[in-house]
């Protein structure tokens, strides 16, 4: 792999921003490498994109199975061509829209490039290889709505381009081409359109792209048969050019696209790629990121470190997708075409489930205003729609995981003073979505999957019933955490009768709760539980998504307290923290899910039921065993290498989880704006929090692999427990650790 470490500081030390010469030896783009995650099942990708942007314009090197989720893999030395949508670190694949190919020699109709590592480069904002069976280079860069090729033939050889509307990713898994359209404009010119049919149910996609050269149609085919060469329809159509010019070696090609319509692809194109200088949109890629990137800066001499750090901060700005075009125009959810208003902008691929947990506790600082636009989008969603989304792709329910995660977002947002809608209306979103809606016409296909069976037997019986559905330990878990958020929300606005009855429901958990074995299992009905029961089991369709007993037991972030005593008190809460971590790492089950990885004993930190697992020592007056295991996690779970992720990167939850306890907190209840102190990994780190202030985090001793912490203070005020509040951080000023080797 060719290192992404391309630029010499000037100091050993990354230092924070205090005068103009410091912003100018510091440029964190040095230290991102987006080939990390790409190897494993961290499933990102290494290609082309901008902050958010919905250009994400990557290499597709798999197409098949679990690790084609996001159409690479580095293990990998083929290439299907560069398409111009991509998910990143999901564990189910999609898009793959528009797929380009350049080519020299005889044309067919499965063409397949070939590379080797040592030529292929990429950064943020950039991507470049150079083919081995091919005589051609080629380089990516983007704008939010625009992907640039430029590609680069050997002298001599015929440059030659295929474009493919057919192709999809994983199509093992369902996914397919349900109609396609191209039509050449001019010798310059062409547009066309996708549509698909995969977890988006509904899918399409336009595109306009304008060529620095002319070009000639070689022929144009549709399943391998030719067909007319000027406009046609077809399900896997594939267009062949010639570039005859042999003044130049290069051809730049840009390409707009959209959701909304042929007339969005092209004015996208028209807004954001005047002009043809490929290294000046790279260059303002770049400064894009480098903008993002620059809101946390921390100082370190561990290069390894910090490049593990700045990619994480990186894979977090991935996702979610802008889904609107220039003109302000959308696609939504219930399939109609919208005209935004001033102050709106529409955004698709939101992994709730995931991000919830630190993704959106880490943004509401860094980007309290895109925050605020996310979940603007998320209620449009309701209102288009009819309910709440789960997991929205492009215009599209998906129903893919539990509960109402949106619940937690909406609630975690308001808790920190961020405005979001008429308050009311949110409020009743979130409520309807809780409740079960069997009979409520909800027209987009997938929606109803958003509303399962589960909240019926919430609502009716207070547990679901383990022997009528799947995950029942895991939906019960995950909406008593929900129905808390709600509470939160309802006495916001003031609706103390919503707020009592949602407080009541969010003690549910307590009947998963099996005080003879001490874990939560599944319930059959009051009296019995479900027999056979081990901790360690976990199959697909069993009592608990991605995970087991072990793992989703301490899923009770509202009521810690309320836990402990359900587990004795806190001598038995640590004994049974300490045995988690101890036990063997062996799992159980006919058909254990990939994404129980990351272990350390069953803790799991692939998967993110576990993510605030290592906090629960600080609620117990051990905070020394918090800051053992976080080091441990940070520092053994997490690399600077293809395989430095422990599992899905899952749209940036992964990442955030690190950066957030690389500078030494982690909020471990989204909902309620407190911070947990864990083990900071540098020195000094100082977050841009807006409005021109700081935030601080000065660790003395941290770098030098102290182990933990002896004395801390927040703005000069002595801490005597290792929390701090939200508002203590909006303040700006610092947060003083003291490390010691000795606790």
């Amino acid at each position: 792999m060719k290192r992404i470490l391309i630029a010499v500081l000037v100091s050993s030390y990354v230092v924070a921003c205090q005068t103009p010469q410091d912003q100018l030896s510091f440029d964190p783009l040095s230290y991102v490498d987006p080939f990390i995650g790409t190897g494993g099942h961290g499933h990102t990708f290494p290609g082309a994109t901008t902050p958010f942007g919905m250009v994400q314009l990557s290499p597709d090197t798999r197409l098949l199975g679990w690790d084609a989720s996001s159409g690479y893999h580095y293990s990998d030395s083929t290439v299907y061509g560069f398409s111009h949508t991509h998910l990143s670190g999901t564990g189910i694949g999609d898009l793959g829209d528009i797929l380009f190919l350049p080519y020299t020699g005889e044309r067919n109709d499965t063409l397949l490039a070939t590379f080797k590592k040592e030529d292929e480069f990429a950064a943020p904002g950039y991507y470049k290889v150079a083919f081995s069976n091919f005589d051609v280079s080629s380089e990516l860069t983007s704008t939010p709505r625009v992907g640039w090729h430029r590609y680069t033939y050997d002298s001599g050889q015929d440059k030659q381009l295929m474009i493919d509307l057919g192709h999809v990713l994983q199509s093992n898994w369902g996914h397919k081409s349900t109609g396609g359209f191209i039509e050449v404009i001019n010798n310059r010119e062409i547009k066309g359109s996708k549509l698909s049919s995969g977890w988006a149910d509904d899918h399409q996609v336009f595109f306009h792209a304008t060529f620095s050269s002319p070009f000639e149609v070689l022929a144009i085919t549709d399943s391998g048969r030719q067909v007319d060469t000027i406009k046609n329809r077809g399900k896997y159509l594939k267009a062949f050019l010639s570039f005859p010019d042999s003044k130049d070696s290069t051809v730049t090609i840009k390409v707009g696209i959209s959701p909304v319509s042929q007339e969005g692809a092209k004015s996208n194109l028209l807004v954001e790629a005047k002009g043809w200088d490929f290294d000046q949109a790279r260059a303002a890629a770049e400064n894009q990121w480098r903008q993002e990137l620059l809101k946390i800066r921390v100082k370190s001499s561990n290069k390894k470190q910090l490049t593990t750090f700045y990619t994480a901060l990186y894979h977090m700005h991935i996702s979610p997708m802008l889904y609107q075009d220039v003109d302000g125009k959308y696609r939504g959810i219930d399939k109609a075409i919208h005209q935004a208003e001033s102050g709106f902008t529409n955004y698709s691929v939101y992994s709730l489930w995931d991000t919830f947990r630190a993704w959106q506790p880490l943004m509401s600082i860094l980007h309290p205003d895109r925050t605020e636009d996310w979940i603007k989008a998320l209620i449009r969603k309701h209102e288009e729609g009819g309910i709440l989304p789960k997991w929205p792709l492009a215009a599209n329910y998906t129903g893919t995981m539990v509960g109402y995660p949106a619940a937690a977002i909406i609630a975690d947002a308001i808790s920190k003073g961020i405005t979001i809608t008429d308050d009311s209306l949110t409020l009743a979103a979130i409520v309807h979505s809780s409740l079960f809606h069997a009979n409520e016409h909800l027209t987009e296909p997938r929606a109803k999957q958003v509303s399962p069976k589960h909240l019926d037997y919430i609502e009716k019986l207070g547990y679901v019933p383990a022997d009528s559905v799947s995950w029942s330990v895991s939906y019960g878990l995950e909406c008593a955490y929900y129905d808390w958020c709600i509470a939160q929300v309802a006495e916001k606005v003031g609706d103390q009768s919503t707020a009592s009855k949602y407080l009541e429901r969010s003690q549910l958990y307590k009947n998963y709760f099996d005080s003879v074995t001490t874990f939560m299992r599944g319930r059959i009905d009051e009296n019995q539980w479900r027999y056979p029961f081990s901790p360690t089991e976990s199959d697909f369709n069993g009592d608990f998504i991605e995970g087991n007993s072990w793992q989703w037991s301490w899923f009770v972030p509202h009521d810690i307290s309320g836990l402990i005593n359900l587990m004795g008190g806190p001598e038995a809460f640590e004994e049974k923290l300490d045995a988690l971590f101890r036990a063997d790492s062996k799992l159980e089950g006919e058909e254990i899910p990939e994404d129980i990885s990351g272990l350390i004993g069953q803790y799991a930190h692939g998967n993110e039921p576990s993510h605030h697992v290592a906090h629960l020592y600080n609620y117990i007056d051990q905070p020394h065993k918090t800051q053992e295991r976080v080091k441990e996690i940070l520092l053994n779970l997490y690399d600077a290498t293809p395989d430095g992720i422990p599992g899905n990167e899952d749209c940036g939850q992964m990442s955030a989880w690190y950066v957030m306890n690389a500078m030494g907190f982690y909020q471990v209840c989204p909902g309620d704006p407190t911070y947990s102190i864990g083990r900071p990994l540098f020195d000094e780190v100082i977050m841009d929090i807006g409005n021109g202030k700081t935030f601080t985090v000065q660790s003395n001793g941290a770098s030098a692999g102290k182990k933990y912490i002896t004395a801390m203070s927040v703005n000069g005020e002595v801490l005597d427990q290792t929390f701090f509040t939200h508002e203590d951080m909006m303040q700006g000023g610092t947060l003083n650790i003291v490390m010691s080797e000795k606790r």
